[in-house]
């Protein structure tokens, strides 16, 4: 497992990042995982989601869904 530093920049925390784990993108989503904290590459486009859906298998759903009826509640 990599260790690295964290340090202050400025009235920032940062990290610097080990050369095996340099990013190609100039932004990064992060978000926290329970005790992890999570940095992914930012997709430059939306080609990755049509990528996503592509990988679906040929009859994915082609059953539809078995959605429960909808609940019967009081008008407010």
């Amino acid at each position: 497992m990599a260790m690295t530093r964290v340090f202050q920049s400025g009235n920032s925390q940062a990290i610097r990042l080990p050369k095996e784990f340099r990013l190609t993108v100039d932004k990064v989503e992060i978000f926290r995982r329970g005790d992890e904290i999570i940095l992914r590459e930012h997709p430059v486009n939306a080609g990755y989601i049509f990528d996503a859906l592509a990988a679906f298998p040929e009859g994915f759903m082609s059953a539809g869904r078995q959605d429960m009826p909808p609940q019967e509640r009081e008008s407010f």
